[in-house]
């Protein structure tokens, strides 16, 4: 599910990051303690090779990912796809995955969709997958009304879009939409299908699986091909393969930026540390404290709460994220200006990639 999101306008030392976790803790929130254990999220670390992550050493770490981003790319992507196909064919294990994600157009102007899509095609052990994904104009979340109005135009939408990558891929998925939402459903037996990243009016995602792990090679080529001019960038995502696994991979594009994203265990007082490795190439991210905004905001819906610190370029951010608005939009944003005691930003995150 998309989130609503808030950022700070100002940055933040990290001296300030931990008064800010006094002031949240005086209005009776439970921010993490200085010397709390936290799980940190690292993104877009751009490296020079993928030996760069031993900087992280001293710190444990899960689900590292490699992350190939090839961009201005205007060549044949089934023989990209094929490429990194056959080498984790030759490396697979029940913990490598791989996946390459390219943007697609729909062809329609929509009023409540972005033009530009994404799909992915991935190769997990002894299985495949393809997933598409649309992007909303907007952000709206389950239990939210305030676009009712358009529910017909939403539906009608995002029906037209499914059906016309479903025929591109020609894939057995069956499109459905009552006065309410849209539904998908295949009527294979053979292969466990997803439908995900929900919002009020149904689905905006949907992975389809497949034993044969060729199945999805010339589909996703031509998907691929219908889109217009160079893509910004495409994507390939490596995780579980060893170092010397990564250093055979990297030989397949001579072009293209390495950048890595996993999660860190460390204490809340090690993040100053920990951005620093990063060397002003990357962006990392920790929970401060989660809460439910009837605990202090007792007007209006109540909606689950997340604030946390963005770190970036040896400077912080404080975020807020909620899972629905529980008052109106101008008034959720004044809320969280009151409660922070800063100038805050709506800065929805991007879908893709």
């Amino acid at each position: 599910m998309r989130e609503h999101r808030w950022v700070t306008l100002s940055s933040f030392t990290f001296n300030e990051v931990i008064q800010m976790t006094q002031r949240l803790r005086a209005v009776g929130l439970n921010p993490a303690d200085p010397e709390k254990d936290v799980i940190s999220y690292i993104e877009e670390w751009t490296v020079d090779n993928p030996q760069d992550i031993r900087v992280l050493d001293p710190w444990p770490l899960e689900d590292i990912t490699l992350i190939h981003v090839l961009e201005n790319w205007n060549d044949d992507f089934f023989l990209l796809a094929g490429q990194y196909h056959t080498l984790v064919q030759q490396y697979q294990s029940v913990n490598t995955y791989c996946s390459l994600c390219h943007p697609w157009t729909i062809e329609e102007h929509m009023v409540t969709l972005l033009q530009d899509a994404m799909f992915w095609i991935g190769f997990r052990h002894a299985h495949a997958f393809i997933r598409t994904r649309l992007h909303t104009t907007e952000i709206v979340a389950p239990g939210e009304t305030w676009a009712d109005h358009q529910r017909p135009m939403w539906l009608a939408e995002r029906q037209a879009a499914f059906r016309s990558v479903v025929n591109i891929l020609d894939i057995p998925i069956d499109i459905m939409s009552n006065d309410q939402y849209i539904t998908l459903q295949t009527p294979r037996s053979d292969t466990p299908f997803f439908c995900s990243w929900p919002d009020a009016f149904g689905p905006c995602q949907f992975e389809l699986n497949s034993p044969d792990v060729f199945e999805f090679l010339v589909p996703a080529s031509q998907l691929a091909a219908m889109y217009p001019g160079r893509p910004k960038s495409v994507r390939a995502y490596l995780t579980g393969f060893s170092e010397d696994q990564l250093i055979d991979f990297d030989s397949l594009e001579a072009s293209k930026r390495l950048i890595y994203r996993c999660s860190v265990h460390s204490v809340l007082n090690e993040l100053p540390e920990l951005l620093t490795c990063l060397d002003q190439h990357g962006r990392l991210y920790s929970t401060l404290c989660e809460f439910q905004t009837s605990s202090v905001l007792p007007m209006g819906q109540d909606a689950a709460a997340i604030i946390g610190v963005v770190g970036s370029h040896n400077t912080f951010h404080i975020e807020v994220r909620l899972n629905r608005y529980p008052v109106n939009h101008e008034e959720t944003t004044q809320w969280l200006e009151s409660l922070l005691g800063t100038p805050m930003k709506y800065a929805p995150l991007s879908a893709f990639p």
